[in-house]
């Protein structure tokens, strides 16, 4: 299941920290200095079998200069669109007025939250928890987000609260529809409904508040969900390109394939790369639809197909088809590949096929040396799906060469047509069985050692 978690609190009550130590990097900054998270940051965050999109926000005041009550505004539009909110104080000071009205506020929204205290790590005689346990909150974990204290404590409350949508059974294979704003993502759509031996039925709408649309292609049933436009990015006060991006966020964690629209008379573009890699993170297999042929003559086509960006190992690895929405060309094509696709995304391998595979890779192109030791593969097994994950053992783990790696990538999806499928290959360090037991020797063994340790001795004299 898929949610979202806004972080909320004062200024400088270490959100960014926070955040950075949930998602494992160093995409919000983080200083001493209050303000400086005006946007909000996105980041996921894996839980065991839940995924969820973590978000920064700036700190809540009430200040009324203007671009501090956006800030605030914005804050507070995370925690609405939220599933769970963890609401942040500074364990290190005596709580303020601010933060008893956060509180005030937060309840008014009837969302899950917990309360957590951070900067634990800085003495103090500080009675945050009490005022809190006063106040009524009983959900309260007392971290250090720069010193990683309770960190894990606090990811076994965050799993514990995750809601569980109810969301209807629906039979089908989920294909999200993606793109840039005007790629012709509405016209497919609607041009959809009307294509003959396309049988559609309009329903409710999924937890994310998508439209979700469910039709049969030759007897093959899917459920199409339908997204707003991603923009380049999105300001402090552009409230509505906001829930476009979390929504997309859903969709694609909700499908079992993302087709994305883009405008061939515009080739792909920068904004275009940055949906793809959100894609391909999260596993889910693509299929680029290049819409809008009917405006692009054969020889534009031609300029376009043979260009850097096009012909890059990125692009090239996707399948993809030319379509016009407008003119209901191709979508016999699209969906045809999508369910060639999808089933490729969910076949699984044997253990034996993959360990042939590798030792045909390894003898057609052996690999290097590293530190003069030999690098070893010894077997390979099946992994899962979304993406299809591949883990390899060997006698070396992080020093393996990036080119070699890349090798065997390519080999892997060539030879078991992942072409469209995310593939990710986790390389394992072997144990050796015997590393742990000592080399014990018999009585004669232990005689034979002694008769040469003292012929060795004479020797020497």
């Amino acid at each position: 299941m898929f949610t979202s978690i806004a972080i909320i609190g004062r200024p400088n009550v270490g959100k960014s920290t926070l955040f950075n130590k949930l998602t494992n990097s160093r995409d919000a900054i983080v200083s001493n200095l209050p303000g400086l998270t005006k946007d909000r940051n996105h980041g996921f965050m894996n839980l065991k079998n839940k995924n969820s999109l973590l978000v920064d926000t700036g700190g809540i005041a009430n200040e009324k200069e203007e671009i501090k009550e956006a800030i605030s505004n914005q804050a507070w539009i995370a925690a609405m669109e939220s599933g769970l909110i963890l609401l942040i104080f500074d364990g290190s000071v005596e709580l303020n007025n601010q933060d008893f009205e956060i509180i005030i506020k937060l309840r008014k929204l009837n969302k899950e939250f917990i309360g957590v205290i951070n900067k634990v790590d800085k003495k103090t005689n500080s009675s945050v928890r009490q005022d809190l346990q006063e106040n009524g909150l009983k959900d309260i974990i007392e971290i250090s987000a720069e010193h990683s204290t309770n960190i894990n404590l606090l990811k076994s409350k965050i799993e514990e609260k995750l809601p569980e949508y109810s969301t209807p059974k629906q039979k089908g294979k989920k294909v999200a529809i993606l793109g840039r704003p005007n790629a012709g993502k509405s016209t497919f759509i609607n041009n959809l409904i009307n294509e003959e031996r396309l049988i559609v039925s309009e329903i409710a709408g999924t937890t994310i508040d998508a439209i979700s649309v469910p039709f049969e292609f030759n007897n093959e049933k899917f459920i199409l969900i339908d997204t707003a436009g991603i923009r380049k990015g999105y300001k402090y006060n552009e409230n509505i390109e906001y829930f476009s991006f979390v929504r997309a966020m859903h969709a694609i964690d909700e499908s079992d394939l993302v087709i994305f629209m883009c405008d061939l008379s515009q080739g792909i573009v920068d904004q275009d790369l940055k949906i793809l890699n959100m894609v391909i993170e999260n596993g889910k297999p693509l299929v680029l639809a290049f819409n809008k042929t009917d405006l692009v003559s054969k020889s534009e086509l031609l300029n376009i197909y043979g260009s850097k960006r096009m012909q890059s190992d990125f692009i090239q690895n996707i399948e993809h088809v030319e379509i016009s929405a407008l003119k209901k060309r191709g979508f016999k094509k699209v969906f045809n590949l999508t369910n060639k696709i999808i089933k490729k995304s969910q076949k699984k391998f044997s253990t034996s096929m993959l360990n042939n595979l590798l030792e045909k890779f390894v003898n057609a192109n052996s690999p290097p040396s590293i530190s003069g030791r030999q690098l070893k593969f010894k077997y390979v097994h099946f992994g899962g799906t979304y993406p299809t994950t591949l883990i390899i053992n060997s006698n070396q783990d992080k020093k393996i060469p990036t080119n070699y790696k890349k090798y065997l990538e390519n080999s892997f999806r060539a030879k078991l047509d992942l072409k469209s499928v995310q593939l990710k290959i986790i390389y394992r360090k072997s144990k050796n069985p015997y590393g742990d037991k000592k080399n014990k020797l018999s009585e004669k063994q232990i005689k034979q050692r002694q008769r040469l340790v003292k012929h060795s001795k004479k020797l020497k004299k």
